[in-house]
């Protein structure tokens, strides 16, 4: 039997609480792999009985989450009990939502999950708690690190009509632009086709590069960044018997027939890739976190503290983040 997965509980007021237990509940219907919820047993029974929903919970180890999962939503203790109320996060928040993702490294690490999949967090809880990342793909980075050296994480939004990577990520535009740099495009490409070839199974994956400016410069009329910048990075990863084009205008790059000529899109900064992505798939998109040591996968939307306990959550993203993972997990065996 494959190892389960690890899932988080996120932001304790959100509603992954209830995608979770959603998500679970559709385990035979959809035919789900094995996973369990890394946190506190009564906040999540508490949040069941919120939604009227019936079910039976079972606290147990890591080891033991795969057997009980026919029967029972396993639940494996994660730092304190969280009281936060849905859509009121307090001060118990910080603390459920970090140890539970310090939890679920530790145990994919150790080989007790085969992936970890996040619950949407709410980062502004986590800055007033003294949280010093941007997000939870450098908290993850900094987690993975051995000898003092974190790995260079790669956010990317999959789905099965689009699969985009931002070069930079949660950075403001301004911040963005100063850190772009041929070696750190070359850098992300190198782990996007690394992880889709042994991850995702791709023998060959096809790159598009995005221009950074309007219609990628237009011969540097707009910009001397996309043939400084942008060129020489693809010129570097066709030398390298990657299968790159660009730079491409970030424009046209998105409609159905462009989408068929390549397997994931690298773009310069953030709202570059996941507008279209959020678009086109918006209840289907996965965000992937490469370049990582373990896999990890997440619902790609946010804490939604507007609907939180009242039964209006979509599971979708968190079942296609569920599946996903299992598939990346059996792929790299």
């Amino acid at each position: 039997m494959a190892n389960p997965l690890a899932l988080t509980s996120g932001e304790p007021a959100g509603i992954g609480p209830d995608i979770t237990l959603a998500a679970w509940l559709r385990r035979r219907e959809l035919d789900l792999p094995p996973f369990y919820l890394l946190g506190d047993r009564g906040a999540l029974a508490d949040r069941a009985k919120a939604l009227g929903i019936t079910i039976e919970l079972a606290d147990v180890t890591a080891e033991e989450a795969a057997a009980a999962f026919p029967r029972a939503l396993p639940v494996v203790a994660a730092g304190r009990p969280a009281t936060a109320r849905p859509g009121a996060p307090d001060d118990t928040s910080a603390d459920a939502a970090m140890a539970s993702i310090r939890q679920a490294v530790t145990d994919v690490m150790s080989g007790k999950a085969g992936a970890v999949v996040t619950n949407p967090i709410a980062k502004s809880v986590l800055y007033r708690a003294g949280f010093r990342h941007p997000g939870h793909t450098e908290f993850l980075a900094e987690l993975a690190a051995t000898g003092g050296r974190a790995p260079q994480p790669v956010m990317m939004l999959w789905s099965p009509t689009l699969a985009v990577v931002p070069v930079t990520i949660h950075l403001s535009v301004r911040e963005a632009l100063a850190q772009l740099s041929t070696d750190l495009i070359v850098s992300t490409a190198r782990i996007v086709v690394a992880d889709m070839k042994s991850r995702l199974g791709l023998a060959a994956p096809r790159l598009a590069i995005s221009g950074l400016n309007p219609h990628a410069g237009e011969d540097g009329t707009l910009g001397m960044e996309d043939i400084e910048v942008v060129a020489p990075a693809v010129e570097i990863l066709r030398r390298e018997g990657i299968l790159a084009k660009g730079p491409l205008p970030a424009d046209t790059m998105f409609h159905a027939a462009a989408r068929k000529t390549y397997d994931c899109a690298v773009c310069m900064y953030h709202d570059q890739a996941l507008i279209p992505i959020k678009t086109v798939a918006f209840e289907d998109a996965v965000n992937v976190t490469l370049g990582l040591p373990f896999i990890r996968t997440s619902p790609d939307h946010g804490t939604a503290f507007d609907i939180a306990g009242t039964g209006k959550a979509n599971p979708s993203s968190l079942i296609a983040a569920l599946r996903l993972a299992a598939r990346m997990a059996a792929a790299q065996r």
